[in-house]
């Protein structure tokens, strides 16, 4: 499951633009980049000045309600429709009611006051000096400074201090902070008090979002799923009244994302994709079909589905992305180029290699023409896995060489380089030079554990395997172990450990510890589960392997039952007629044959030689082999007949009269 997924997991398209012509200050419907298998890492907060298009009234006296606009702000009026106090009035104009332009809030406002003010009046232009004085700070000192003026001149119940600490832990998240407990702090706060009454209301969604991407940073994943799918459910009854007054969407597409952020990093990838498909449903209501937007958003998905190895649902996204960018931005564009690589890693997995490299290549064109060097380095890389593929180990090689030269001494591009050109050398059988590749990888790679761990215990996945084709067992096995222990230490690659678990488990029943084995599979087939659905293919091949495992131990009964979960999540992942599908129905009519079950062996046998024999010519071995089974059971089936019978039998038939003379 490894071999050409470590150039998708290298694949990393570039960051798009934050504003994407949705008209809000900051775009809400950012998606930043998936980089190595789905980890989705905000460049900044999807949170932020989504507070800048919220509605708010309060019961300030008896003064008039207003719409809000920020200063700097691009919003569109005609993408959100905003309740003013009058027909006449609108945002910016010097009528004596204007609404003052005021991006955290919706507060009412009155005639300027006459000159000398009763002093309860003056606390009041004072308390609104301060609050202008707070929405007009643009800098993390400033907003820090005039909250603190303003929120003390506030109830501690005032919803206007809610959306004051609303705004505010919006700000330091969108800055990318370190502190995320203050975030949180600002956050529960904010929640306090807009939640008090239990109203379902935009306020409240903003501050559960804000909540749950702190908790999410401080890897608080529980809590932050907990606090996110209460804003989702707030969400969901707002736009189910379909209100005029705000439109939803943005804030659902937010709150969406993070709960794919928070899914992944529990591991629960499948259910991811069912938020991220909800964005882009979300998208595709607002933004214009053919957008340059729009195709980020379509290879965005794709790489999500690449990233759970369904490449099949993968394909026709990266296709789409793909068709908008070339009639919108031309063939020699950079997001053309990002979707051609990602459309090489797909065909790739897809086992497609030859249209692979012809995008790999055209992708290669456009980022050299850009002058893009590190992209056009990993497209290179790329280049080299697919030649090694199609079985071009000498190109590969030469490819390899080529960019060997152009990368830093210790960076972790050069590591990847030599695990593919000691993959490359070890097809050709040349080890001892693929052992001296590896080496290198692996001092590289030593002293890159502390800051990247997931991406060097990926490394160690892929020289453990090509230490593995060498025979090299005790090798391979320990920097599995130590590719684990950095893994556990990080629950967003629950995946990986599934892995990880998987393939000691499997080098365990190589080297003929099997009961060693056994525990490492039974959690691999658990995480892999969770990760990926308990119909994905990587789960059926650990329940084969447990099978091979109970059947080394001669337990077949626990071996039948293991390879009939195999072989239901096969034929639904695979397909029954694909060679793996195949081979565990042949493994499930072995189990019943050691069992005597002869019947249902007779059953899943025929089944083996019928599917073998759809695919015609190219499997005429196998279908010659299967038949052979297929006889030796049958025979065995009548095994209770006593010799002699069979053969008076035998002699009747060749019409021979003599009878048996002697029965033992």
């Amino acid at each position: 499951m490894g071999g050409p997924l470590r150039s998708r997991n290298r694949y990393k398209p570039a960051a798009s633009s934050a504003s994407d012509g949705l008209g809000f200050c900051l775009n809400p419907f950012y998606v930043p980049r998936i980089s190595s298998l789905f980890t989705m890492k905000r460049t900044f907060s999807s949170s932020f000045l989504l507070l800048s298009t919220l509605l708010k009234s309060t019961s300030r006296r008896k003064f008039l309600p207003r719409s809000f606009f920020s200063d700097h702000s691009s919003l569109d009026p005609s993408l959100l429709s905003y309740p003013i106090s009058s027909p006449n009035l609108k945002p910016g104009t010097d009528h004596p009611f204007t609404l003052i332009k005021f991006h955290s809030r919706c507060f009412q406002t009155f005639p300027d006051p006459s000159p000398l003010l009763p002093s309860r009046q003056r606390n009041i232009q004072e308390e609104s000096d301060l609050e202008e004085s707070f929405e007009s700070a643009t800098t993390t000192e400033e907003i820090l400074k005039s909250f603190q003026a303003f929120a003390a001149t506030l109830d501690e119940k005032d919803k206007r201090l809610g959306l004051a600490c609303l705004k505010v832990g919006q700000h330091l998240d969108s800055i990318g902070t370190d502190d995320h407990e203050n975030i949180l702090s600002f956050g529960l706060r904010a929640l306090k008090i807009l939640d008090d009454g239990g109203d379902a209301s935009v306020s409240v969604a903003m501050a559960l979002h804000l909540v749950g991407s702190a908790s999410y940073d401080l890897k608080r994943f529980n809590d932050s799923l907990g606090f996110l799918n209460r804003a989702n459910r707030i969400l969901g009854v707002l736009e189910k009244e379909n209100s005029e007054e705000f439109d939803v969407r943005p804030v659902i597409h937010a709150v969406q994302l993070q709960l794919a952020n928070t899914k992944t990093a529990m591991g629960r990838r499948e259910e991811a994709l069912l938020n991220l498909k909800r964005c882009l449903e979300l998208k595709e209501s607002i933004l214009e079909p053919k957008s340059r937007e729009m195709g980020i958003a379509y290879r965005d998905l794709a790489e999500a589905y690449a990233a759970v190895l369904n490449f099949k649902e993968a394909l026709p996204l990266c296709e789409k992305a793909l068709e908008i960018h070339l009639s919108r931005l031309g063939q020699n564009s950079v997001e053309v180029a990002h979707d051609r690589r990602l459309l090489g890693v797909i065909y790739t997995g897809l086992e497609d290699h030859v249209k692979a490299m012809e995008q790999n290549q055209l992708s290669k064109k456009v980022l050299k023409s850009w002058g893009m060097s590190s992209d056009l380095i990993l497209a290179e890389i790329d280049a080299a896995n697919i030649q090694i593929a199609l079985g071009k180990y000498d190109e590969a090689v030469k490819t390899l060489k080529g960019v060997a030269q152009q990368t830093e001494k210790d960076s972790e591009i050069r590591a990847l380089v030599f695990i593919s050109m000691a993959k490359a050398l070890c097809n050709q059988e040349k080890f001892a030079e693929g052992k001296r590749c590896l080496e290198i990888s692996c001092d590289i790679l030593e002293k890159k554990e502390m800051h990247l761990p997931s991406k060097v215990a990926e490394a160690y996945m892929e020289i453990s395997s090509l230490y593995e084709t060498m025979n090299e067992f005790a090798t391979a096995i320990p920097l599995l172990k130590r590719s684990l222990g950095m893994i556990e230490k990080l629950p967003q690659e629950q995946h990986m450990e599934g892995n990880v678990l998987g393939k000691i488990g499997w080098l365990f029943l190589l080297t003929g510890k099997v009961e060693e084995g056994i525990p490492y599979l039974e959690s691999a087939a658990e995480r892999l589960k969770e990760s990926f659905g308990a119909k994905h293919f990587a789960v059926g091949y650990i329940y084969n392997n447990l099978g091979a495992a109970y059947m080394e131990l001669e337990r077949p009964q626990a071996a039948a039952q293991m390879f009939a979960i195999s072989k239901d999540i096969m034929d639904v992942s695979l397909g029954p007629h694909h060679a793996d599908s195949i081979q565990t129905c042949q493994s499930l009519a072995n189990a019943y044959s050691a069992m005597q079950s002869y019947t249902l062996a007779l059953e899943f046998q025929q089944k083996v030689v019928d599917a073998w024999a759809s695919h015609g010519a190219v499997a005429r071995d196998e279908l010659k082999e299967a038949n052979r089974i297929l006889e030796d059971l049958k025979k065995k089936s009548f095994g209770w007949i006593p010799d002699l019978i069979v053969e008076h039998a035998k002699s009747l038939a060749e019409g021979n009269d003599t009878a048996p003379t002697k029965f033992v």
